[in-house]
């Protein structure tokens, strides 16, 4: 296996210290995570956890508030990190718009919150949740939408959120292949199953077809993978079993 594999920290975030958690990880043969901002406080503390667990951080998630009102903060937090992309992963439902329009409209302003990463030499992308495949009216649903803002918005494509919302990832894959920066890797139990991990589960462990889901990823030059589960109950069983799952591709 040649491309990199990393770990969202966001999956062990009920499973403190930290820096029992990158020990973990390195221990079990991660060389990459990537952050999310709960985690930003102190650039140069992380950092040096990071270095002391041998473990680098090429993307991290960022709120689009600290993108928008201080995209300082954001790249310095990038550049202490050594990062290649900055990605913005949500908005909150309040701030969801219900039509096409208003997608259209957050596509515009998702941009032009990025430019000044993109000028500090970052790639700047969004990641997915499921919303962003709700019919909203018209041939386009909101993640085409958000994404025709600007070709200099990037994608990280949750195949798993993807799923979730009743789409084939594949078929999303190839839509937007020239476009993604990175793969969200995480996988759904089967129905009725793991309902205390709310429905999520290991990858390799659940209903996803992880081989065909490769191959189109590896046909359209996605060669970042980043590990996810959204509440294991067992951090270190997740990231044994999807990395050991990953591995075997």
């Amino acid at each position: 296996m040649t491309y990199p594999v990393a770990y969202q920290l966001y999956s062990s975030r009920n499973f403190p210290p930290l820096e029992d958690t990158l020990a973990m990880l390195s221990r079990l043969g991660f060389k990459h995570v990537e952050g999310y901002g709960g985690l930003y406080a102190d650039p140069a503390q992380l950092r040096d956890r990071l270095d002391a667990a041998g473990l680098s951080m090429p993307t991290g998630h960022f709120g689009l508030d600290m993108v928008e009102t201080t995209p300082d903060t954001a790249i310095e937090v990038a550049r202490t990190m050594d990062m290649d992309a900055v990605i913005v992963p949500a908005i909150p439902p309040e701030m969801r718009p219900t039509d096409a329009a208003g997608w259209s409209a957050f596509g515009k302003r998702l941009a032009e919150a990025g430019k000044p990463v993109l000028d500090a030499g970052f790639r700047f992308g969004w990641h997915n949740h499921a919303f962003e495949f709700n019919d909203v009216g018209g041939e386009h649903l909101p993640l085409d939408l958000i994404l025709a803002g600007s070709d200099d918005v990037s994608l990280e494509l949750d195949c798993g959120w993807v799923h979730r919302a009743g789409r084939d990832p594949i078929e999303w894959i190839g839509k937007y292949a020239s476009r993604m920066i990175a793969a969200h890797v995480k996988d759904i139990a089967p129905e009725g199953q793991a309902t205390d991990e709310d429905g999520w589960a290991d990858v390799g462990h659940g209903v996803m077809d992880w081989p065909a889901i490769h191959t189109a990823l590896q046909a359209a030059g996605v060669t970042h993978y980043v590990l996810e589960h959204d509440n294991p109950k067992d951090h270190e069983r997740f990231a044994r079993q999807s990395l050991a799952a990953v591995t075997a591709l």
